[in-house]
């Protein structure tokens, strides 16, 4: 990039990824505000911060697309729907489709949430303490994927555990590291799984059907997007809105008193905390993207994160607000060809999560003597959610 490019954006000069991964909306807000478009060296890309701008990048997918060999996903699993653009993405997005359309998504997952909730709140230690990210909001999350996707031979906590791996050596490469080999090593036993679930004649799981129209290294492509996509989404949208509504008392007291009020207070929470912070397009042909010259082969970076808050689209976008009439123009599960294929899924089951949870654990709130925050440079979520219940002392 040209030293005038990079002088012609002063305040992307400025930005390091650490301040993103840290507390990235004051600086998102500047941005927005003065440069939507502008150069981050240590992006080595574009970042785009204005919601309008964030939606044409996202939905032309000739001009900016995800089919690019650094595409840090794609460097981990291989090319699947998440990587693909045009007739390819559709072909292996398509067999995939059914289960995650609305109905079927009641239909199908609805017993199984519910369950597993049950499960998992009757299992907190009786102390009225506990770690709720680890102890229910990964957990239940991984259980459904499981469920979802049938595996033979593996458990929940196996594939939290290939999750885990993945999810590392696709954020060392975003941030420009060296990938963590076990990320690798995760895969492969993981497409070791779904060759045995697709041999299983008796197996009638989605992988089995999707093997009928895609190769089995295909199938196992885009089920560890599907994992890696389902877990994380649910994870942070569960712990998110838990820790935007335990901070805001007059908010949790309004969907205490009218669960009516949980889908604005999800919504709200995806808006001001995605789970997934950015998504990545890279240029096809030189373009002009807003102010900005964009250069065939570049980086474009979009930060749902900034594109969320602005103040264009949601007024006093910074507050949280379960009567939001919006707030479901938010992007976190991104838009256009790759918009997020089990959103209804993770809004299923984030709604029945946090009704129960605020149901049977009278008191919920923060412990006060371990304070958890929001953090990630592409993945934002609390490491931890730690809460009490019960009567205070």
């Amino acid at each position: 990039m040209t030293p005038r490019i990079v002088d012609s954006c002063p305040l992307g000069a400025a930005t390091t990824l650490a301040e993103l991964a840290d507390d990235p909306h004051p600086r998102l807000a500047l941005l927005r505000a003065h440069e939507p478009v502008s150069w981050l060296p240590e992006l080595n890309g574009w970042l785009v911060t204005r919601r309008d701008l964030a939606l044409a990048v996202m939905r032309d997918a000739a001009t900016f697309t995800v089919d690019d060999p650094r595409f840090s996903t794609a460097q981990v699993v291989g090319p699947s729907m998440l990587s693909l653009d045009g007739d390819q993405h559709t072909r292996h997005r398509e067999p995939f489709n059914v289960p995650f359309r609305p109905r079927a998504v009641r239909e199908g997952f609805t017993a199984c949430i519910e369950r597993e909730t049950d499960r998992l709140i009757t299992a907190l230690p009786p102390t009225g303490a506990a770690d709720l990210r680890r102890a229910f909001a990964g957990p239940l999350a991984v259980a459904v994927v499981t469920e979802a996707l049938g595996l033979t031979g593996t458990t929940a906590d196996t594939v939290l555990a290939w999750y885990d791996a993945i999810v590392r050596s696709v954020s060392d490469i975003t941030a420009g590291h060296a990938a963590d080999p076990a990320g690798t090593a995760a895969y492969a036993r993981l497409r070791a799984a779904v060759e045995a679930t697709v041999a299983d004649l008796d197996n009638a799981s989605l992988l089995v059907a999707a093997a009928g129209r895609l190769t089995v290294p295909e199938v196992a492509s885009n089920v560890a997007v599907l994992m890696f996509g389902g877990i994380e989404t649910t994870e942070a949208m569960i712990t998110n809105a838990l820790l935007h509504l335990f901070r805001y008392p007059s908010q949790l007291a309004l969907v205490r008193d009218d669960f009516d009020f949980l889908d604005g207070a999800i919504e709200e929470s995806l808006r001001l905390e995605p789970g997934a912070a950015v998504v990545d397009r890279y240029a096809t042909r030189d373009t002009v993207l807003g102010p900005a010259a964009i250069r065939r082969g570049d980086l474009v970076t979009v930060s749902l994160t900034g594109a969320n808050r602005d103040p264009a689209v949601f007024p006093d976008p910074d507050r949280f607000d379960v009567r939001r009439e919006n707030a479901r123009l938010q992007l976190a599960f991104a838009h256009g060809p790759h918009h997020c294929l089990a959103a209804h899924l993770a809004r299923l089951e984030t709604r029945i999560a946090l009704h129960r949870l605020l149901e049977r654990l009278p008191g919920l709130r923060l412990d006060p003597d371990h304070p958890d925050t929001v953090r990630g440079l592409v993945f934002r979520k609390p490491s931890a959610l730690h809460v009490l219940w019960g009567v205070p002392a």
